[in-house]
């Protein structure tokens, strides 16, 4: 087993795909059979699996997602960290901060159409990788 924080890159808050990114670790460790964890360990971001193929997907689940959590709703109470803050909070309760995904054949075992997106800004990211084939080697980045 092996665990390296990934810092993913965005441009402010949304929802970015970032598969491929994960799927460059997964394949750096060789592993071949296992279970990669994504853990965010944030509270104001978050990650699903949702629809990769049709970008329009992206832009229509980020309209759900503000109607849900509008920024700068006057019944937040916590508002000191900004309008948005709270917004993010209630984000990350609707989703999720962890993702279990299958490792097979050396490539993360999405669905053909299925990609993993994180929800908020840029924060680190654990990722833990357990090999069910050999153990790791000691990786740096």
């Amino acid at each position: 087993m092996n665990q390296v924080t990934l810092s993913i890159k965005t441009t402010g808050r949304g929802l970015y795909e970032i598969t491929s990114e994960l799927a460059k670790h997964v394949q750096s460790f060789g592993i071949e059979i296992g279970v990669a964890n994504v853990f965010l360990q944030h509270t104001s971001a978050s990650l699903t699996i949702a629809e990769k193929a049709d970008a329009t997907v992206l832009k229509d689940l980020e309209t759900v997602i503000r109607r849900l959590a509008p920024d700068g709703d006057p019944e937040y109470l916590h508002n000191y960290e900004g309008d948005d803050h709270m917004a993010a909070h209630v984000r990350s309760v609707l989703t999720t901060n962890h993702l279990s995904l299958p490792i097979a054949s050396g490539c993360l075992a999405l669905g053909a159409w299925q990609g993993v997106l994180r929800i908020g800004a840029s924060l680190s990211s654990a990722l833990t990788l357990i090999s069910a084939d050999r153990a790791l080697l000691k990786h740096e980045f």
